[in-house]
């Protein structure tokens, strides 16, 4: 257990500023300090000799601050009643701890003497529930409260105790948890009221929000533009669910209705559009994306809808990804195959079945790691990783594991990643199955499998469960008389434990039940919906029971009628199997799509791009600055750089070189660029490669699309959105340049600037990012550098070079 709040007052220490008897720097209502001009607040700030370690008196103090800093400070005149002041702050909040949760609202721990006390406890040791409520002794007014194992009435429970009244007329109905009332999760009642307080963190009431929702009118009332606009479900995230539902019933009372659809492009949600494209007459109408674009969508898609549609597709059709147009649809790392990592290199995961590994495949992973200089690493699910390979090395490292046997691990993909095994009977005593043959047998059924979210497996060979099956999407524990199989588990951010479908059946019941688990999982659970959410969302049994019970009469009883469908799909996936990395090794035209440059044969290594320096006798690439920092949200040095150079038509290939609808990379000089053949509009487009953000060279690889009609590239690391006519971000103030691009026969022309020029401001050596003194680890930095500025010099030739302004 971690607990408590450690102010880091060294500085205010070394400057002599008054500190708490243990820590914090002393501040008065005004949040001032004992040093003139100096203010504090948040959690090193000591009020009342008390830290507060919330997000909610964060924000009271910050409101304070700015106030007062504002009238003495500043001399303005804001016009208050009076003067401003943080006299304390409301305590209540719902942790976030892995797999529990925990709460506490209002006045939890009244004080010994405090005689106007009622409490009513719920102990449950066997469900690990803990809950007490504390009332007045007459019971009218809930006074606090603290919750452990089951919070979900938390928001209601919280907003009671603010408000007189309210409560009903049993008050010991609300000491049950939700789950305890047969409901698996509790939906809050959304208060009418519009002073009532919604989101605590930021002090927003359902008024605020309502106005914002007509103000944003029904076509632009999203929750992304509410939460936006009012900063309501921004801070710890717990009054989300009532945000969505305020904008739900103002939407409806405007005649309008909250929108599922996937993006600006599909007004349906992924499940919606799965179940159009599988019952369609004509299977041949909907078999690729601009088919479906055009049968039930518009524009041109974006980087929401397309991978989405393209994991449809390789779930019913389960062709190469990047064949016939459907690389144009793959996310950042299913394009290349392997996981793009810090500075635009990626990692290679081989296949390892059950964690089967021969020495001989062994040796020749670690001469491809020798070969290449990759950092190598055994993951947390019995695979080996290699990073630090460039995108053109790809194709060669894939061609020297095959020739061993290992095949793509996909890693990279929205697909079956592993499944997990012990030893098992093979070895272990205490093993009673044999766990390995098991995994490699499932792993080598369901591999390539694409699915709407990364799915995870193990097969433990006793009940020791040491391969963790109960925390995987799907898991099989050995017993005596077979398997007993688990699903709907996740480890992560939010770990589920699995639930029991089916008890001691052999291997064969294994599959067939997995079979139609799987692909009823994938037929109609959500985009990026991992097996765990989407079946504690499946209605309950016919009998009650829940979710489990409800799968039970799917998967074995047939009791939708559909378990042939299931049966037939899976058996067509599992038919159609292939290696993804040897298609692309025996193949010229797919192995071509890995070049470097599409109009150069010349490759830039890694280390050009981004330093790689020594850690623990491996190669790495070093940090990146944190945002703000040099090397971070690149600028130009003006608007537009070019504006009174000298340019001239450059042909940079042919169009055959550049495929429909991504983006490709080109050399000029020492700077890449990056040409998007957007073949779906009949533009051409040209940008640099870099993103500004990090600094970068991968904005070639970023899925185009559309915003509100506009052509737009998403960056593939962080998604940041790009407009491909004149380079502004759409979501923040970052910016492109641009090139003028034109076609002239079969010829790809762009207009650019002398190559000194170009190489000046946009060169690979220049944009290099290297590791900086300035890195704040352990965020408490003093002093970060002045970020350098570009600027050009003339020299004696005519020639431009660059100079570093500090």
């Amino acid at each position: 257990v971690s607990c408590g709040i450690k102010p880091r007052d060294e500085l205010a220490r070394d400057a002599g500023i008054a500190l708490g008897e243990r820590g914090g720097v002393v501040v008065d209502e005004q949040l001032r300090t004992s040093a003139s001009s100096v203010y504090a607040i948040g959690e090193i700030a000591l009020y009342n000799n008390f830290i507060y370690g919330l997000i909610a008196p964060g924000y009271d103090m910050a409101k304070v601050c700015s106030q007062t800093v504002a009238a003495e400070e500043l001399g303005i005149n804001l016009d208050l009643d009076q003067e401003p002041a943080f006299t304390g702050a409301d305590l209540s909040t719902k942790l976030k701890l892995l797999g529990c949760d925990v709460a506490s609202f209002g006045e939890n721990q009244p004080k010994p003497d405090d005689e106007d006390v009622t409490e009513l406890v719920w102990n449950d040791p066997i469900n690990n529930i803990y809950r007490k409520l504390i009332f007045n002794k007459a019971g009218t007014k809930l006074r606090g409260g603290i919750l452990v194992g089951d919070a979900g009435d938390y928001t209601l429970l919280h907003r009671l105790s603010t408000q007189d009244g309210g409560l009903p007329e049993n008050i010991a109905a609300l000491l049950p948890p939700p789950s305890a009332q047969g409901a698996p999760a509790v939906s809050d009642e959304v208060p009418s009221d519009p002073s009532a307080q919604i989101c605590s963190c930021n002090d927003v009431s359902r008024g605020t929000i309502e106005e914002a929702i007509v103000n944003l009118g029904i076509d632009k009332a999203t929750l992304p533009a509410v939460k936006k606009c009012t900063e309501a479900g921004t801070g710890c995230g717990g009054c989300e669910p009532l945000v969505k539902s305020i904008l739900k019933q103002q939407l409806e009372s405007l005649g309008g209705s909250l929108s599922n659809s996937m993006c600006e492009h599909f007004s349906m949600s992924r499940p919606e559009l799965m179940a159009l494209v599988r019952t369609d007459a004509d299977p041949s109408s909907v078999d690729s994306f601009e088919k479906i674009l055009a049968k039930h969508g518009h524009g041109d898609g974006c980087e929401i809808c397309k991978p989405a549609v393209a994991s449809i597709l390789a779930s019913l059709v389960n062709g190469v990804i990047i064949d016939e147009g459907r690389d144009a649809l793959q996310d950042t790392n299913d394009r290349s195959m392997a996981n793009m990592q810090r500075g635009g290199s990626y990692s290679v995961v081989p296949r390892v079945p059950g964690g089967e590994l021969t020495p001989e495949q062994l040796i020749v992973m670690g001469e491809v790691a020798k070969k290449y200089n990759l950092y190598t690493k055994i993951t947390g699910a019995q695979r080996i990783d290699l990073f630090g390979a460039a995108k053109y090395q790809l194709p060669d490292i894939w061609e020297e594991l095959g020739a061993v046997g290992l095949e793509s691990g996909h890693a990279y993909g929205k697909a079956l990643r592993t499944v997990k095994s012990c030893v098992g009977s093979t070895w272990c005593r205490y093993g009673v199955q044999d766990s390995v043959g098991f995994a490699i047998r499932v792993e080598n059924r369901y591999k390539g499998v694409r699915s709407p979210h990364k799915m995870k497996s193990a097969v433990s060979g006793c009940v020791r469960e040491c391969a963790e099956a109960q925390g995987k999407d799907f898991g099989m524990i050995a017993t005596e008389h077979g398997y007993n199989l688990y699903v709907g588990g996740n480890g992560g951010v939010n770990p589920v434990h699995a639930e029991l479908l089916a008890r001691d059946i052999d291997e064969d019941t294994v599959i067939r039940y997995l079979d139609r688990y799987l692909m009823y999982y994938i037929l109609t659970a959500d985009k990026l919906e991992r097996t765990a959410p989407w079946q504690m969302k499946l209605p309950g049994g016919k009998n009650g029971g829940g979710p489990i019970e409800h799968l039970k009469e799917v998967i074995i009883e047939d009791s939708l009628g559909i378990c042939d469908e299931l049966d037939r799909r899976m058996q067509h996936l599992v038919d159609t199997y292939h290696d993804e990395w040897a298609e692309v090794v025996k193949d010229p035209v797919r192995r071509a799509k890995f070049k470097q440059f599409v109009n150069s044969d010349e490759n830039i290594p890694r280390e050009k791009m981004i330093e790689f320096i020594d850690q623990r006798g491996q190669l790495r690439p070093t940090d990146w600055p944190a945002d703000g920092q040099p090397q971070t949200n690149w600028q130009a040095p003006s608007d537009d750089v070019f504006a009174r150079s000298e340019k001239s038509w450059v042909k940079v290939g042919t169009t055959s070189d550049f495929d429909p609808n991504v983006g490709s990379p080109i050399l000029y000089g020492d700077s890449q660029l990056a040409v998007f053949n957007n073949a779906h509009r009949g533009e051409w487009y040209c940008t640099q490669n870099m993103c500004p953000h990090k600094q970068a060279f991968v904005l070639s690889q970023g899925i185009i699309g559309s915003f509100e009609g506009a052509p737009k590239v998403a960056c593939p690391l962080h998604k940041k959105q790009f407009s491909l006519e004149d380079g502004h971000q759409f979501d923040g103030d970052l910016k492109l340049i641009t090139f003028p691009v034109k076609i002239e026969g079969d010829d790809v022309m762009v207009e650019l600037p002398a190559v000194e020029e170009v190489d000046a401001i946009l060169g690979t050596n220049g944009l290099r990012v290297t590791k900086s003194d300035c890195i704040d680890i352990t965020g408490d930095a003093l002093k970060v550098p002045v970020r350098s500025s570009v600027s050009l010099v003339t020299d004696e030739t005519g020639m431009r070079n660059t100079t570093l302004v500090h």
